[in-house]
């Protein structure tokens, strides 16, 4: 059998990651700006969230097709259908057009982020692993600086529309790399995938989704959502090969590294995309600028996951968890307390940093556990549950904040919502009678501070999570069966 060329492979795996961390900083910084040009303000969350609901019901599903079928040919298809996404998104006209082929694209990214840290998982050991997850944080680094500017260079110069088609060189050749040097040896068994809990989970994560949106009917969404998923429960608590194997949440450090992804996310997500908002609609400031506001936590973030996978094997786990998460906790209630209109810009910049500081230690330490926690032939399914849990928690924050952004903008029946577009022109609102640009600039200013609040408690919330952490021992890389063990060669 042909063995793998572990370097080409890792580049490979982290031209997958750069692609969707450039993703998110890139349409953050041209979301407003796609907004004034299609319209449909009170569809600006669901842009966000259809990507994000759409990864997060696969990810569980493309974590079991990887374990049972490889990991490559799951990578493969994740990231061919995310380019497919990614050139249909390009090509919209309307706002509904963008939000339908944003679906497509989160389709394809479910496998791209999971699978690549499960392959990064199975090549190598313990100590090796803490050094290049490390590194890959890197990446997005390099992406937190690069796509505000990229965004705003394309605005400026281009379309909105080129921001999706920056995807596709990056794709066509992380898929090229992967095709050539990844080779795995799989053991053929005969294994059924579990359809029943995966269309459980795919209708009650949508009705939640619905649900937490404010929308008409939606008491009856979060009833429903809460039968699907009690269901889902039930189904895979009987079913020969679960979807979603409930005795992974018998282990504590994958139960607690769950509640606290999902909190987590919340507040990164929701800080994603609602700061670059905030800066551009009311502090006034150009598309480049507010998608820099990112900047500082993409940045910050990388540089703490590099000095956690050092730390890890001196310090343990729950030290650099419950350190790290405090140190979110404090950037967002500096964001909450001090961004209002007038605010400098040095302040989101500072609690962006000090937030994404904090993450970095706390996100690398918690997947890594969950790593150590399992054999290969569950590491996929237990690495995709963490990226699960995280991904539902920001598709379901964001989706809670635009509720409560577009609750705000309707306050007033007098101001058509149409015109709360206008606002994130280039102009700034400037055709629009004062009056109107006043109420609909103080009417969002309230909406996003209360948005910030949230963040911040999601925060906190992810601190408290990490304080019930399991008191282990120094994990050591002895504690991992060694490279010959895993499945790739």
């Amino acid at each position: 059998m042909r063995t793998t060329q572990r370097p080409l492979t890792t580049l490979a795996l982290a031209l997958c990651l750069f692609m969707a961390a450039l993703e998110m900083t890139v349409v953050s910084t041209a979301m407003p700006t796609v907004v004034s040009d299609l319209g449909g303000l009170h569809s600006y969350a669901w842009v966000f969230t259809a990507y994000m609901l759409t990864s997060t019901i696969t990810v569980p599903i493309y974590g079991k097709l990887s374990d049972l079928y490889g990991r490559k040919p799951v990578l493969l298809f994740g990231v061919g259908l995310f380019l497919v996404g990614s050139i249909a998104s390009g090509l919209a006209t309307s706002m509904g057009m963008l939000i339908a082929f944003r679906t497509l694209q989160g389709l394809g990214a479910g496998a791209m982020q999971p699978v690549a840290l499960t392959v990064v998982g199975d090549l190598y050991t313990l100590e090796q692993r803490a050094r290049v997850q490390g590194a890959f944080s890197a990446v997005w680094g390099i992406a937190g600086l690069v796509g505000p500017l990229t965004g705003g260079l394309i605005v400026k110069y281009l379309t909105w529309h080129w921001i999706f088609f920056v995807n596709v060189p990056i794709g066509l050749g992380a898929m090229l790399l992967l095709a050539v040097f990844f080779h795995e040896r799989i053991e053929r068994k005969a294994q059924r995938l579990d359809i029943a809990g995966a269309v459980l989970l795919s209708a009650g994560v949508v009705l939640l989704l619905v649900g937490v949106q404010g929308m008409d009917h939606q008491l009856p969404a979060l009833l429903g959502a809460g039968v699907l998923l009690a269901a889902f429960v039930f189904v895979e608590l009987r079913a020969a090969e679960p979807l979603l194997p409930m005795s992974l949440f018998r282990i504590p450090a994958i139960a607690i590294s769950s509640v606290a992804g999902a909190l987590f996310s919340s507040a990164q997500f929701g800080a994603t995309t609602y700061v670059p908002l905030y800066v551009q609609a009311v502090l006034g400031g150009s598309p480049t600028l507010a998608g820099g506001m990112i900047t500082p936590m993409i940045v910050g973030w990388p540089l703490a996951s590099l000095l956690a996978g050092r730390l890890i094997l001196k310090m343990g786990f729950r030290p650099l968890i419950i350190g790290g998460f405090g140190m979110a906790g404090a950037g967002t209630a500096l964001m909450a307390l001090l961004l209002k209109p007038g605010a400098p810009l040095l302040i989101p910049e500072v609690a962006m940093g000090v937030f994404g500081l904090g993450l970095g230690f706390a996100s690398t330490s918690l997947l890594i556990a969950v790593q150590t926690s399992v054999g290969w032939e569950l590491r996929g399914v237990a690495t995709a549950s963490n990226m699960f849990f995280r991904t539902i928690g920001g598709a379901l924050g964001v989706g809670l904040m635009g509720g409560v952004m577009v609750s705000k903008l309707v306050e007033d029946p007098r101001i058509p919502l149409s015109a709360a577009n206008q606002i994130l022109s280039p102009e700034h609102g400037r055709g629009l009678a004062p009056e109107v640009l006043r109420t609909l600039g103080d009417a969002l200013g309230r909406g996003l501070s209360l948005n910030f609040w949230l963040i911040c408690v999601s925060a906190l919330g992810a601190f408290s999570a990490g304080l019930f952490f399991p008191r282990t021992q120094r994990p050591t890389p002895a504690s991992l069966p060694s490279s010959d063990a895993v499945a790739p060669h």
